[in-house]
Parts: C-alpha cells; sequence; structure tokens
C-alpha cells in the first residue's frame, strides 16, 4: 500500500513539475526568438526595454526561388517599392518586389548591360543607385568602373579611374558605395582612398573629393617619431593622415550620412557617424547623453571586445538615422539630436539575429539587413512601441506639442524607464510654456540642458507675475527702517523739547 502511495505522489510530483517548467520552457523559447532591446541612461547603464522593431522574416535564394543560392552579397538598395542585392560572388543583382507584408518575388537578375560597351557582364557588383530621372548607377567594382545605365539597363557612360594628380595612379580603382543627389551627381567609397568620396558631375566629369574626415593628430607619437625613432621605426608607425568611409547614405533633405569602422573607442573626437551638408563639413548634432558611438559597454563577448564598428547607415523621412554594427550584429537609432532611441540585434543563428551584417536599408519605417555570412535578407518592422516613438518625434516637428506630449505619455505607460519619454513630456510641456511643471520631468533624468532652458523661462514668467509684490518689498525694505528711523528721530525732538522749555530752565536757575 505504501509502495502505491509512494508511486502516485512520484507521479503527481513529475506532472507538477512538468506543467510548471513546459511554460517557462516556452517562455524562454519565445524571448530568444524576440531578441531583446535596450538604451543607454544618463549614468550608461544599459536599460530593456519593449521590443521596437519585430521580425518579418528571413529570406534567402532559396525562399525566394532562386536556383542559385547568394554568394557574398555586400549590397542593399531600395527604391520605388524594389529591393535590390548585389551577389557580389555570382556577378549578378536581384531586384525583388513585394507579393504581400510578407512575402517577395524575384523579378529581375541583371548579370550584365546592353549597348555599345566592351566589357557586358557584371563583375563583383558591389552597390547600385537609382537617380530620380530612373538612370542606373552601378558599382562594378571588379571591372573597376561605376555603370551609368537607362532604366532598361542600356550603357550610357562608364566612370573610370580619375586621371588628376590628386588620385593616387598606383592603387587600383575599386569603387564599393555610391549615392546621387537630386542633380544628378555622383559620390563614391573607393577601397584604399581616405581623401574622402570621389564626386562626378552629372557630365561624368570627375571633380575632386569630398567630405574627408579630418587626420588624427598626436603630439606625443609625432615628437618621438620626428626626433627619437629610427628609419625602420618611423615607417612602421602609422602617419597622421584621415579616414577611410565605409558607406553613405542621402537623407530626405539632401544631407550626405557617412560611416567609417576605423575607430578605436577610446578617443571622445572620433567620427564614426557624419552627416555632411554641401560643403563636406559635418553637421551631425550630437546632444544626447553620449556622442554617436553604438555600445557604450563593450564587454568581452564571444571574444568580441572591440567598440562598435558602423559598417552602414540609413536615414528615415522622419529625422531617425540608425547605424549598422558588424561587431556585435546590431542596429542603433538615433533621433536628429543625436539621442538614442533604440538599440536591437546581435550576432547568432536565430532569426532577428545575424552573423556578418554589411548592408542596410529602409522602405518607410521598414529596416532592411543583408548579411553576407548567412547570405540572408532580414526584414524588421515596428512594434506599437516602436511607431508610438516614431509618432511622438513626428507630431513634435510639425508643432503638435501637445498631441506630442500624449504620446509620450503612452510611450511612458509602456516603458517607466525610457528617458526620452520623460524628456519628450518635459519638452511638450515646454513649448505649452508649463516651465514649471517641465521642471520636473528634466530633473528626473538629469537633462540638464532643457532644464537650464525651461528654469531661465519660468524665473521670467515668475518675475513678470510678481513684479508688483517685488517691489512693494523692495520699497518696503527701503522705506520702513527709513520711515521708522525718521519718526524715532522725532519722537526724540519732541522729548528733548520739552526738557529744554524757556520757563522751565529759569525755574531751574
Amino acid at each position: 500500500m505504501k509502495s502505491i502511495k509512494k508511486f502516485i505522489s512520484f507521479i503527481l510530483m513529475t506532472a507538477t513539475a512538468i506543467s510548471f517548467v513546459a511554460p517557462l520552457t516556452v517562455k524562454a523559447e519565445e524571448g530568444v526568438q524576440k531578441g531583446y532591446t535596450y538604451t543607454y541612461d544618463y549614468w550608461g547603464d544599459i536599460q530593456y526595454s519593449p521590443d521596437a522593431y519585430s521580425k518579418v522574416g528571413v529570406y534567402t535564394a532559396s525562399v525566394l526561388g532562386l536556383e542559385v543560392g547568394f554568394k557574398r552579397p555586400d549590397g542593399l538598395y531600395t527604391h520605388d517599392g524594389s529591393v535590390y542585392i548585389c551577389d557580389t560572388g555570382n556577378n549578378r543583382i536581384v531586384q525583388l518586389e513585394r507579393i504581400d507584408d510578407d512575402d517577395f518575388k524575384v523579378v529581375n537578375i541583371i548579370t550584365s548591360v546592353q549597348g555599345d560597351v566592351e566589357k557586358k557582364e557584371l563583375a563583383g557588383p558591389t552597390d547600385i543607385c537609382i537617380a530620380e530621372d530612373g538612370t542606373i548607377f552601378i558599382c562594378d567594382k571588379n571591372n573597376e568602373r561605376i555603370l551609368k545605365l537607362t532604366s532598361d539597363y542600356t550603357y550610357i557612360d562608364a566612370y573610370t579611374k580619375p586621371n588628376d594628380s590628386t588620385f593616387d595612379q598606383s592603387i587600383g580603382f575599386l569603387p564599393d558605395k555610391l549615392v546621387v543627389d537630386s542633380e544628378g551627381r555622383v559620390y563614391v567609397v573607393c577601397d584604399n582612398v581616405n581623401k574622402g568620396m570621389l564626386k562626378y558631375e552629372t557630365d561624368g566629369r570627375f571633380a575632386g573629393f569630398f567630405g574627408a574626415m579630418p587626420a588624427k593628430y598626436n603630439w606625443t607619437t609625432y615628437f618621438r617619431k620626428r626626433f627619437l625613432a629610427t628609419d625602420a621605426q618611423r615607417a612602421a608607425m602609422d602617419n597622421f593622415v584621415p579616414t577611410e568611409y565605409d558607406n553613405v547614405a542621402i537623407d530626405s533633405e539632401g544631407f550626405f550620412f557617412a560611416c567609417t569602422t576605423r575607430v578605436s573607442g577610446k578617443d571622445s573626437s572620433e567620427e564614426p557617424v557624419r552627416r555632411l551638408n554641401l560643403l563636406g563639413k559635418n553637421i551631425l548634432i550630437e546632444n544626447g547623453y553620449e556622442n554617436v558611438q553604438g555600445d557604450l559597454q563593450w564587454g568581452n563577448f564571444a571574444g568580441r571586445g572591440d567598440p562598435s564598428m558602423f559598417i552602414d547607415v540609413t536615414a528615415l523621412d522622419n529625422g531617425v538615422y540608425v547605424c549598422l554594427d558588424k561587431t556585435r550584429g546590431r542596429l542603433f537609432a538615433y533621433d536628429e539630436q543625436g539621442n538614442l532611441l533604440y538599440a536591437f540585434g546581435g550576432i547568432g543563428n536565430i532569426d532577428g539575429y545575424f552573423k556578418q551584417p554589411v548592408a542596410l536599408d529602409h522602405m518607410g519605417k521598414e529596416l532592411f539587413v543583408l548579411d553576407s555570412f548567412d547570405n540572408s535578407l532580414t526584414v524588421f518592422t515596428p512594434t506599437e512601441y516602436g511607431n508610438l516613438i516614431f509618432q511622438a518625434l513626428e507630431e513634435y516637428d510639425r508643432g503638435d506639442y501637445i498631441t506630442s506630449g500624449e504620446t509620450w505619455e503612452k510611450v511612458k505607460e509602456l516603458n517607466g524607464n525610457c528617458d526620452l519619454a520623460y524628456i519628450g513630456i518635459g519638452r511638450s510641456l515646454l513649448r505649452q510654456k508649463r516651465y514649471e511643471e517641465s521642471l520636473t520631468y528634466f530633473k528626473t533624468k538629469w537633462d540638464t540642458v532643457h532644464y537650464s532652458k525651461a528654469f531661465k523661462r519660468y524665473r521670467k514668467e515668475w518675475v513678470e507675475k510678481n513684479i508688483g509684490w517685488l517691489f512693494l518689498a523692495f520699497f518696503a525694505v527701503m522705506i520702513v527702517p527709513l520711515a521708522v528711523k525718521r519718526i524715532k528721530q522725532i519722537k526724540v525732538e519732541i522729548d528733548t523739547a520739552d526738557i529744554f522749555k524757556p520757563g522751565k530752565d529759569q525755574e531751574r536757575k
């Protein structure tokens, strides 16, 4: 009997344990599939948040119905509803069109060009861009040229190595990435070129270099190299030269976003991302807690102890720009002021993670990431949380300050750790001239810049409202003591006048 009871107890305990373990296992798996999203607070600590983006799908050649799989794809471009993948290893460009929200179809495979040109076949294409008039430009890297084609891929012209003294003729012409502005000018990032981007006018004429990054100068190294080092040591030392770009994009306002992976993470003056005007000057605003640099905490996860290295950048139409970190496979989204909105992604084998991310682009608010090692394209779409952040930013830019504050309240309800929600509410109140209320929100999240602005205006408003009382208090402080003093003097005079009356003086004598 006892043995039967023990057996029944064992069965019940096992069933109970399974009932507890099973849900936990499912939740853990769901958490892994979704990934995680985070940002950094004022102190540089990680603050986790709801996912701002969710995965739509991961698309490989087999999923897309291609007979030949992708091979080291290196370029990605979206235009007018189409997605172009530069399948570099297979010397082709694959054009996709969307069927529905989560499905794509192959509509074109470009392996060659038409027209009067000697080399018709593509060789290692790394990027493609389409101008406003429909003209197509392709970085045909291994053929050392930039192709200019009609919309049906008919040859128009080819931009080759500049025959110019400013371009080192001893190196090959290896165009890697390019963009085209609204006037049809082409800006090219080339391998082994550290003078900035190559600029070509609409007629194909080389117009020099654009947006060169400033050289980093170290006086200690210079002194040691100039006066102490031997010739062999000098040859081995790094030269003070500008840094190469890795990628470039154009935003909706016509400014250029350029990024580089040549960073050490130890110098606060480094510029992994730059926003360039037409003069090539960096106008990137960095008013966040930290400069635009990706991860603040590096750690040494899976042997990756390096800083974030931005291999690509894309700019959404609402002023938000997203940087792709090849070090840890993460995407970092920033607003126009340089505030980190959120970061997500990672290196891994599950959907939504990457092995070797190389390219990033967007369509609307959706994000597309190309993985060169996994030979896949991953598509992300904003969640409710991500859309609310976008909505709040857009409402504020339109001048709908009250509505923006209400939307930031919804963001705060979803994520009480979101610093930007508090700051956004404070900015909304500041615009509504509710200065005293805004001070609380800025103080909570250590936003000293906006706190100072709000306090200055609150002080001015308070003075204007209480100017009458202030003058009254001023006069009270200044006049009352004088009046009291004068009264005392009068009283003393009266009292002394009674003592020294003539009649009394005679009586005393």
